[in-house]
């Protein structure tokens, strides 16, 4: 309980930015992009209901199935999210924040994805359509922003019928940016970079100046040339992307022949960047 109280701001946030996204830029254009909200979206245009009250009665039914196939602990981290949406959708006004149609598909889709992302990272959930994900990376290991995009599709179809054939591509485009946005949170903000360093002659000078420049920890990994089958060391540094072109020059300067390997890393945990040492 005192975990779940503690989400509860963040939880809050994360709800607001869904709402702002509905309200602000995605609903103004008639762009039902998937989720409860879509559905709500598309039902006041339709049937002349507010999207709040329809978000609220879905979410009731989504509830339900939580607890059936997710379990208690599911159905309590649903709970909040599920009340608090159709009272972000009520409290947020209702206003067209621009007038381009592009633009507010563009940043509406990654507000929605940004928030959704904070939530499936506590365990939480707005409820709705964000539900079915989960169930689906339960069972068959699916990932929850493949998962979004399969079961949001199937509500984009309704825009062709409800708007129109423009706003059904603009839906879909939505839908990608949502996933896109989701997929890059979800495997991480903390991105850095992975240098390998091979250097026929100069390996030990150029680790004691990696040590020097930067306060990292340094791998030595013992390989063999593919051609000429002699045995050599090759270091490898994960760092920042603001320390990497630093580095490089430093390389270049003990040894400009040296063979330098450097992919992206999507998330690093530990010593030196989630944590510091005391003292």
């Amino acid at each position: 309980m005192k975990t779940l109280l503690k989400q509860v701001p963040i939880v809050a946030f994360a709800i607001a930015l869904i709402g702002v996204s509905i309200n602000m830029f995605l609903g103004p254009h008639h762009i039902a992009a998937g989720g409860v909200s879509g559905i709500g979206i598309l039902a006041e245009q339709f049937f002349g209901i507010n999207r709040a009250l329809v978000v609220l009665v879905l979410n009731g039914f989504m509830l339900i199935i939580t607890y059936l196939f997710l379990g208690e602990s599911h159905f309590v981290h649903t709970v909040i999210g599920s009340i608090m949406l159709p009272i972000s959708l009520a409290i947020v006004p209702e206003i067209m924040v621009t007038s381009d149609r592009l633009l507010s598909v563009i940043f509406g889709s990654a507000i929605f994805a940004t928030g959704v992302a904070i939530l499936y990272k506590i365990g939480a959930s707005s409820g709705g359509t964000t539900i079915p994900p989960l169930i689906f990376k339960k069972y068959f290991g699916l990932s929850t922003s493949i998962g979004l995009l399969a079961t949001d599709s199937v509500i984009v179809l309704f825009n062709i019928v409800v708007f129109g054939f423009e706003e059904f591509l603009l839906a879909i485009f939505s839908l990608v940016i949502t996933s896109i946005v989701m997929s890059y949170i979800e495997t991480g903000m903390k991105r850095r970079k992975a240098v390998m360093i091979m250097s026929e002659h100069h390996v030990d000078e150029i680790k004691a100046a990696l040590f020097q420049e930067v306060n990292r920890g340094i791998t030595v990994f013992s390989v063999e040339g593919g051609y000429t089958g002699r045995e050599k060391n090759m270091l490898m540094i994960i760092l920042s992307n603001q320390e990497y072109p630093a580095i490089l020059k430093v390389i270049d300067e003990i040894d400009n022949k040296s063979f330098v390997i450097a992919y992206n890393v999507s998330e690093v945990h530990g010593l030196g960047f989630t944590y510091l040492p005391l003292g």
